[in-house]
């Protein structure tokens, strides 16, 4: 009994010391961050899809994000201590990262950076307008579709493959958000012990299609580092600062943020790749941007004495 105390407190310690530290920094700072390497580690992924499979730098991505979370959070111990409907919650967001990691990778290893990045973003614009049918959203969804036209109409006879898995990335990021901002509302340290749960479940879920593909980089030191760093980059520093930035902002607020990704991943795409997109591309892309910006996410009534 005496144990189970300590250990409680200890975690409650945690939890309080991790929280203050959370709050140092102002929550638009987290989200850019996020913003940055959201696509920042993808860039670097693939450059190394000349050199190990697309599925094992997914593999090497997701795996090296769960050793790191881990060995920092344990998060196996927040896992227990969840009700199972709170665990199943976990168990799905560790599933959708998985094969969402898995379809991103597919899709920008056909197209480039700027297009996956736009066409993410027409599931959320979608959802929002279902969710609430304003003028607002009616006129966001119109200005993402007519952005993602243009996109899909300048490479699609060339890579439909690659839209087919840019598409289903956009299903999953769907859910990512709403799984996501679930957990962070625990508070920031629990959202990050639920992320780190969740990264290992994602792990087992992309073993079967992702170990055999990075077979090269473990047997390279120089391979293996890059796919660790590209593990940091792309599912540790950006996975957490979501979840601080979503715990302290309120869901709309951070949907509208949302529209700072697509310009971060051409801009990303053109200096690191080297993807300069065409003019019909760019408009596109800004068509997305203006839809992000202009969506607006239907806002749960409170009680007075709550707000």
């Amino acid at each position: 009994m005496t144990s189970a105390s300590g250990q409680e407190s200890s975690l409650s310690r945690e939890g309080r010391g991790a929280g203050r530290a959370a709050r140092r920094l102002p929550p638009y700072g987290y989200f850019l961050v996020s913003a940055v390497f959201h696509y920042l580690g993808p860039a670097f992924a693939v450059l190394l899809f000349a050199r190990v499979d697309v599925l094992g730098v997914a593999w090497l991505r997701i795996a090296s994000a769960a050793v790191l979370f881990a060995a920092w959070r344990r998060p196996w111990r927040f896992f227990r201590s969840l009700p199972w409907s709170d665990r199943w919650v976990l168990i799905a967001l560790g599933s959708v990262l998985g094969v969402m990691n898995a379809s991103f990778y597919l899709a920008i290893a056909r197209l480039p950076l700027s297009t996956v990045g736009a066409i993410e973003f027409l599931g959320p614009i979608a959802l929002a307008a279902l969710g609430a049918r304003t003028a607002r959203n009616c006129s966001a969804l119109v200005l993402a579709v007519a952005g993602v036209y243009l996109l899909t109409n300048v490479r699609l006879v060339a890579q439909p493959l690659g839209f087919a898995f840019a598409f289903a990335n956009c299903a999953l990021f769907v859910l990512y958000i709403i799984l996501a901002h679930r957990i962070a509302q625990r508070g920031s340290s629990a959202g990050v012990d639920g992320l780190g749960a969740a990264m290992l479940i994602a792990l087992v879920v992309v073993m079967p299609i992702g170990l055999q593909g990075a077979a090269p980089a473990l047997a390279s030191p120089f391979l293996l580092a890059a796919g660790i760093a590209v593990g940091i980059c792309s599912s540790v520093i950006p996975y957490v600062t979501d979840q601080l930035a979503m715990a302290r902002l309120s869901r709309a607020t951070y949907a509208l943020l949302l529209s700072l990704l697509p310009a971060a991943a051409t801009v990303i795409g053109i200096l690191v790749l080297a993807q300069l997109p065409r003019p019909q591309e760019i408009l596109g892309i800004a068509l997305v941007i203006f839809g992000v910006a202009v969506h607006h996410e239907r806002q749960k009534q409170r009680p007075p004495a709550q707000r």
